[in-house]
């Protein structure tokens, strides 16, 4: 039972989704909520249905996520990355469609981390000539 999903994981800055997809009719469900109700705003549900779009896979997976972390549009990236992780897991055709895409790649950029003597990862004190 167990074998009739495909998993994929995503991640980016401090979010990660772990993504199952199965067969099915279309249902985008994320943390238990529609996936329209969890992403109010149209391109992070753009972001998130990406990589099935590539794929001519709308309407024919049911995807199931699991996210934590980061904010809202970390999250919905972490999501596209899983589901086009997940596709691949099931379809390994799939990949040259994906990769031409830029579905594949993890963003590697992370939040540099603040030093000291100064208000942020670079920024310096106010001057204050007098």
């Amino acid at each position: 039972m167990a074998d009739e999903y495909q998993w994929g994981t995503g991640r980016r800055k401090e979010a990660v989704a772990r993504v199952r997809i199965r067969p099915g009719t279309g249902v985008i469900d994320v943390n238990g909520r529609e996936m329209e109700e969890y992403f109010p705003r149209d391109d992070h549900r753009i972001a998130v249905r990406q990589p099935l779009r590539v794929t001519h896979n709308q309407g024919r997976f049911d995807v199931f996520v699991a996210v934590h972390g980061g904010g809202i549009t970390g999250q919905a990236e972490a999501v596209r990355l899983g589901l086009a992780r997940a596709l691949v897991g099931g379809d390994e055709s799939l990949r040259d469609d994906l990769r031409e895409h830029g579905l594949l790649t993890v963003d590697s950029r992370k939040v540099e981390r603040k030093k000291y003597g100064k208000r942020g990862a670079r920024r310096s004190p106010q001057f204050s000539k007098r």
